[in-house]
């Protein structure tokens, strides 16, 4: 647990400290966001604000991790996987903000490429976790378990690319990504600790203190956005962890906002398809309730309670699933 809080402070410390220079880089080379159309008004003021802060959170983390794992011996094939998956992933999204920034709009990668990208990195701990021989079952109750056998890759596959894309959508306020994120992350943390893994455990305490850090920066109004140089790599993070402990079913608890926001965007679009009426004033879901007059600051307080809230119930889930109580 000491390893563990080191490592939340380091991520925290890091990412600090990354900010201050990394930010003025970006202020100084006028490389900012550009808003789609499509947004709310209220974002148009967001135009210029410095993007691809993703870059030093992901910074912080590594480093944090390494330095931590390295104090607890821990350096293992398992953190190996992880952080290399995380880095894939960061160069996945930072490729999407450099075609923004290089177009001078908020197009970059098509979603066909994306999405490809996302699957094919999603596939390194997917085989990781087939070669450990620890994949097929992904829930049970008592004496009952679900066992997907040679089925599991595929829905491994979907746990990863859909958490980095839900992590993805979620990042569309100011604070909102990282505050919420914090939470789920200190929930995997603890998990992961308590089933025997430790190295990812501090990954991802790293990951909630870098998080934490960039609160700092990202809070309304922010100084700077993490683009999906941090969204895709957070998310795309957040569904290796559940995947590499075997806690896939749980991440619906610990990503529940995440979840909510990304059905939000399934419904309107299948509603507006089907019917030609869409049920939110707009999606992801956190738009609807700007566009009903909510204030930029209480969406975000309140999603980062619901998010805490509902990583309080996974732990409560796992701490009685663990005791086979349910």
């Amino acid at each position: 647990m000491i390893m563990i809080t080191v490592a939340f402070l380091l991520g925290m410390i890091l990412c600090l400290l990354f900010g201050v220079p990394y930010i003025s880089f970006l202020k100084k080379k006028m490389i900012g966001q550009y808003v789609k159309d499509v947004a709310p008004e209220a974002h148009q003021q967001k135009e210029g604000t410095p993007t691809t802060g993703g870059v030093f959170i992901i910074m912080a983390v590594v480093i944090a991790s390494i330095i931590t794992l390295a104090l607890a011996q821990r350096l293992s094939e398992e953190a190996f996987i992880i952080l290399i998956t995380f880095l894939f992933y960061t160069f996945a999204g930072f490729q999407d903000d450099y075609l923004k920034l290089k177009g001078k709009h908020n197009d970059g990668l098509s979603a066909k490429g994306k999405l490809l990208r996302q699957i094919a990195i999603a596939l390194l701990p997917t085989i990781y976790v087939m070669m450990s021989n620890t994949f097929g079952t992904v829930f049970s109750v008592g004496s009952w378990e679900l066992d997907l056998k040679w089925f599991y890759p595929v829905f491994a596959v979907f746990v990863i690319t859909g958490a980095s894309n839900a992590y993805n959508l979620t990042d569309g306020l100011d604070g909102l990504a990282s505050s919420t994120g914090m939470f789920a992350f200190a929930a995997c943390s603890l998990i992961l600790l308590a089933t025997g893994h430790p190295g990812a455990a501090i990954i991802s305490a790293a990951v909630s203190g870098a998080l934490f850090g960039f609160l700092r920066y990202n809070k309304p109004k922010a100084e700077v956005f993490m683009g999906d140089t941090g969204s895709l790599a957070i998310g795309g993070l957040l569904g290796t962890l559940a995947v590499i402990g075997k806690f896939e079913f749980l991440l619906i608890f610990i990503g529940a906002v995440f979840v909510i926001e990304t059905l939000s965007v399934i419904l309107q679009v299948t509603s507006f398809k089907t019917t030609g009426k869409r049920i939110f004033k707009m999606s992801p879901i956190h738009h609807h309730f700007e566009l009903c007059g909510w204030s930029e600051k209480k969406i975000v307080i309140v999603f980062a309670l619901m998010s805490a809230l509902c990583a309080a119930l996974a732990l409560v889930l796992f701490w009685l699933t663990q005791r086979g109580i349910i």
